[in-house]
């Protein structure tokens, strides 16, 4: 079987006049305008019931084992499987690329991402690896029981990952994704603090599989459609991983505080967090001063950190792109079929653009 890319309809929000928040965006609008961060996808679509994939996020392109990145991971809901939390709480780094896949595939990505690092040069005598895999749940339109996702699709998604432009929508992790009902996926988008706060640049990319009452800009879209939540229970359930890396020199207690930031963006779209959805958040600093050698012939370690007092304008930004990416991932996904002859729409652009213009929220 073969393993087929599948592209979005390509148009993100703001290609439609629909502007989030009020800070300027990267070149790309995208987690890549931090400098050095690789995004790589596995998108796996193939006969009529598997709808799954990889995404892997790259902090920088050396040896990560080696030259480890200042993260923090916040839960805002705990009902997912995130590999690695523990060891990132503990000592305030991370050591490899970080995975996005499907809940029952994180072992396999896990295990991928461990042969990986072992595999790379410098590495021969290392004996512990730390691997971070985050998921969600993608077996209404995969065939999830299957566990497709092999140990290749873990490395292609890695050798396969650059800069530049980022693919959204129905692709890599996002391939069998649901969000507030309609067909959710991968989405991404960037802040750049003003220059008096360093001009510092924040990047998100987001995996949608949740529900809640959605809202776009402020309109109260859900409400509108009359698409809100009945049950509480599969109509608000799923999850978000979110991954935010900032060029900032933040410390991992800082990084905890931007993370726990996204979590306001996912409100902002509607998300509530429900009881059985896996939220969370998974940040790291890439600025170079602070990167963690493995090992080293100093007890010592200098460091540049970033005041407490410089946060705030990078919390925005957090929130906005938080906001952002995930209303991409609605816009750039194509409906899909799946398993069992499933169906999920994409989200009904021309009707929300009809929305946004009654509560003029269109820019002109």
């Amino acid at each position: 079987m073969a393993v087929t890319q599948v592209f979005s309809q390509g148009k993100r929000i703001r290609d439609y006049g629909i502007e989030i928040g009020v800070l300027k965006t990267g070149a790309y609008n995208a987690i890549t305008d931090v400098e050095g961060v690789l995004v790589g996808h596995t998108t796996l679509i193939m006969g009529d019931s598997i709808r799954t994939g990889v995404t892997a996020i790259l902090p920088h392109s050396d040896n990560i084992f080696q030259l480890k990145v200042p993260a923090a991971i916040y839960i805002g809901n705990g009902f997912g499987k995130l590999a690695g939390y523990s060891q990132v709480k503990e000592l305030g780094n991370i050591e490899t690329p970080v995975v996005l896949t499907n809940t029952l595939s994180v072992p396999t990505a896990s295990d991928a991402l461990i042969g990986y690092t072992l595999d790379q040069q410098g590495n021969t005598t290392v004996r512990s690896v730390n691997s971070v895999v985050g998921e969600t749940n993608d077996g209404y339109l995969n065939d999830i029981r299957g566990r497709h996702v092999k140990h290749e699709h873990v490395i292609a998604a890695i050798k396969n990952a650059k800069n530049g432009p980022v693919e959204e929508g129905n692709v890599g992790a996002g391939t069998g994704t649901v969000c507030f009902g309609f067909k959710g996926g991968i989405g991404t988008s960037s802040r750049i603090a003003p220059e008096s706060f360093g001009s510092y640049t924040v990047g998100v990319l987001v995996q949608t599989n949740f529900g809640g009452v959605l809202e776009i800009n402020g309109v109260p879209v859900a409400k509108e459609l009359g698409n809100i939540p009945r049950q509480f229970n599969y109509d608000v359930d799923g999850s978000c991983m979110m991954v935010v890396v900032t060029d900032a020199p933040l410390s991992s207690r800082n990084l905890e505080r931007l993370a726990k930031r996204a979590i306001m963006g996912l409100a902002k779209t509607g998300g509530i967090a429900s009881n059985g959805s896996g939220d969370y958040v998974i940040a790291m600093s890439t600025a170079k001063s602070n990167l963690i050698p493995h090992s080293s012939d100093s007890l010592l370690r200098e460091t540049k950190i970033l005041r407490n007092d410089g946060l705030s304008p990078l919390f925005l930004a957090t929130i906005e792109a938080t906001e952002e990416a995930i209303l991409n991932s609605l816009f750039t996904a194509e409906t899909m079929l799946g398993r069992d002859g499933h169906k999920i729409s994409s989200i009904p652009i021309d009707t929300v653009l009809s929305l946004m213009k009654k509560y003029n929220k269109l820019k002109d």
